[in-house]
């Protein structure tokens, strides 16, 4: 893999974008990659007031809007001095954010957004993340609010379980993979899968890893008592990874994003940055 060459990253109105932001400056320094930081907020709902009051409250909305844009913009440009980082450019749109996002996504080779913190409004629906992977058509990494910012990708989980989903997101992944310390292979409760793992439960996949100079060990995680988002989360903080990679297990019905169980409960609870593909 020649690495990633364009990276995206969503910029919003919360506290944690700019930790966000240098999280992706940090990957981009190490493939020497292009940063476009795309400012975007989901769409306010019309108010249902009567003509007048309505105008006063969409035009206090702008007002609004306006102001935190100019925030971010700033938290932008100290981020940028901070670093150092200079192949960088600044994008706003007026669309809702996960159509923007998606359309910018397109031309990314990955796609780096934040965890939504229910305590610190950021102007992005609580569903964004949730819905992003699959829309996409690009890996995403969704870094944790409360992520410390520290380098990304030393010390990888990859959760196996031989699916689609789970072989694009290691396809997506291979340039971090690739420079990471280590990187552990876990097929949660296996027997599940079927037949797809073959004879040994992430030999396959570790092979596949290992012809691309990944270092990489493999090994099985069963409990029975705990949900596999769990049991990941458990498995995660027992290797002190630093990077978990993983399917974003879903499906699209009448335009609703409707994701699995696991990546719902990464989502919610994760405490590193989680790279998915769908």
């Amino acid at each position: 893999m020649s690495g990633y060459k364009s990276i995206l990253v969503h910029y919003d109105a919360g506290k944690t974008a700019p930790a966000r932001l240098e999280t992706a400056i940090g990957i981009a320094g190490a493939f020497g990659a292009h940063v476009a930081c795309l400012y975007a907020l989901s769409a306010a709902p019309d108010p249902s007031y009567g003509y007048e009051a309505a105008q006063i409250m969409r035009e206090a909305q702008l007002r609004r809007r306006d102001e935190m844009l100019a925030a971010a913009r700033r938290g932008y440009e100290e981020c940028l001095r901070r670093t150092g980082f200079e192949k960088a450019e600044w994008r706003a749109s007026e669309a809702d954010a996960l159509g923007a996002v998606a359309l910018h996504a397109r031309y990314a080779d990955l796609v780096v957004i934040g965890q939504q913190n229910p305590e610190w409004p950021s102007g992005v629906d609580k569903d964004f993340e949730r819905s992003l992977p699959l829309a996409a058509g690009r890996p995403v990494l969704v870094v944790p609010y409360a992520f410390e910012r520290r380098p990304v990708g030393r010390h990888v989980l990859v959760a196996w379980n031989a699916s689609r989903e789970a072989a694009r997101a290691v396809n997506d992944a291979l340039p971090l993979l690739e420079r990471a310390s280590h990187v552990h292979v876990v097929a949660f409760q296996p027997e599940k899968s079927g037949a797809a793992h073959g004879e040994e439960p992430g030999a396959d996949i570790a092979r596949y890893l290992t012809r691309h100079g990944v270092k990489v060990t493999v090994s099985r995680y069963d409990a029975p008592d705990m949900d596999v988002g769990n049991q990941l989360l458990s498995r995660a903080f027992d290797l002190s990874a630093d990077l978990i990679v993983m399917g974003a297990w879903g499906h699209s019905r009448l335009r609703e994003f409707i994701l699995g169980g696991v990546t719902r409960t990464l989502l919610e609870s994760m405490t590193v940055p989680v790279l998915m593909s769908n």
